[in-house]
């Protein structure tokens, strides 16, 4: 394409003159130029020889000037980048005393011509300094940089602020740092927002940190998770909350740890619907056992509701230990402990370990049996720690088969499931 260009350009220039050199056939033209009493005649193609001959001595006449300069000028940034490249190497080797002063060097002003490397060096020469522990050397080298390039330099500021765990100022650097800021900038930002308790404005940066592919997306799939999590703990009352969990994807809201974050905050807001119902949702799409271990645990009402859920999910997942465990707190909570107990021992018997026992001695201390409850909780201590447990008595053969007899799980179409 280039060739073309450069043979219509020369094909066209051809025709002009062409075109000029047959007007002047037909009329040379006559100058008269008059200096110091003195009259200088001659045709117009004499006149433009010559202009073009003067401006042509000119040009070699201020070559030939600036060529020393222009020698002191190649010769310097040659040893400039000469220094960048010994210095990054040593860098990367771990020689943080020598690359610091090979790059400081290749950051020197240049009495001739602009250092073109200088901050890429004073960037490096900041990173070897900060190796070695030298504050003052890396403070030193992002000022010189910041008189350049003051985005750079802040972006470079906030990093080793975030290291440090200084949010505030990392986030203070970067909000007061030349705008837009890039990707890494972005990242940073929502790195200092997330830290500062703030994951709910960290979350919104995730389009701008996608569209600029700023993160991997394995990194920016976790961080989501993450930022969701966290932003709807955050939540300052029951508007924000709502708005925050709106505004997650679909797949999110299915999340066991997103939704886990919505139901517990809904409940400490006392908006006891809300909270069962995103459990309730969510177990009934994807099955969970920490969800249905915390549908038992939320401090909210509603419990022969969530008691009867909790009975239709035992017909599909008879031998989960989290949801028979739900099923007895619901119970204990009702004042029908008998009923709870037997649900109690089932947990225990399918693995409901230390917790399990643990509910089974709040059972026996509200109902009055201080020696049973006193074993259960030692049975907890036992289990936590892997140690061998003492049988309770009172328990005879045939209800500890019962208790840990495998039971088929089915799914809703009635076919059997495959446990893992």
């Amino acid at each position: 394409m280039n060739l073309f260009r450069n043979l219509l350009f020369w094909i066209v220039l051809a025709l002009v003159g062409a075109l000029v050199a047959q007007l002047l056939v037909r009329d040379p033209g006559h100058v008269l130029v008059r200096y110091g009493g003195y009259d200088y005649t001659m045709t117009v193609v004499d006149a433009l020889l010559m202009g073009v001959a003067a401006i042509a001595l000119v040009w070699v006449l201020w070559k030939g000037l600036s060529l020393p300069l222009s020698a002191l000028r190649r010769h310097r940034k040659k040893h400039a980048r000469a220094r960048l490249v010994e210095g990054l190497e040593a860098l990367h080797q771990g020689h943080w005393a020598r690359a610091e002063k090979a790059l400081s060097q290749a950051a020197q002003p240049q009495r001739v011509g602009r250092n073109e490397v200088a901050a890429i060096a004073h960037l490096a020469a900041a990173r070897a300094a900060d190796a070695r522990g030298d504050d003052d050397a890396v403070a030193r080298h992002l000022d010189a940089l910041a008189a350049e390039r003051p985005l750079d330099a802040a972006i470079a500021r906030a990093q080793r602020q975030l290291d440090a765990g200084t949010f505030e100022s990392a986030l203070e650097t970067l909000d007061t740092a030349p705008q837009p800021l890039p990707p890494r900038g972005l990242a940073l930002r929502a790195q200092a927002l997330a830290a500062l308790g703030r994951s709910g404005e960290a979350y919104g940066l995730l389009g701008a940190l996608r569209q600029q592919h700023a993160l991997p997306t394995a990194e920016l799939a976790r961080l989501e998770s993450s930022w969701a999590e966290a932003g709807l703990r955050e939540a300052a009352d029951a508007n924000v909350l709502a708005d925050r969990w709106e505004a997650l994807p679909k797949p999110l809201r299915s999340d066991p740890a997103a939704v886990a974050a919505y139901a517990e905050r809904a409940a400490a807001l006392r908006w006891d619907e809300a909270a069962t119902r995103s459990v309730e949702q969510a177990l009934d799409a994807n099955w969970s056992d920490s969800l249905a271990s915390l549908y038992g645990r939320l401090p909210v009402g509603r419990l022969e509701a969530r008691q009867s859920n909790a009975e239709r999910w035992l017909q599909q997942h008879p031998a989960s230990p989290a949801l028979l465990l739900a099923l007895a707190r619901l119970l204990r909570a009702q004042r029908r402990w008998p009923q709870a107990e037997g649900y109690l021992h089932r947990a225990i018997a399918q693995g409901a370990g230390s917790e399990g026992w643990e509910e089974l001695g709040h059972g026996f201390a509200e109902a009055g049996d201080e020696t049973l409850a006193r074993l259960s909780y030692a049975n907890a201590l036992c289990s936590a720690r892997d140690e061998a447990i003492v049988e309770l008595p009172g328990r005879d053969l045939r209800q500890r088969i019962f208790d840990e007899a495998a039971i088929e799980e089915r799914d809703e179409h009635g076919m059997p499931r495959l446990r893992g």
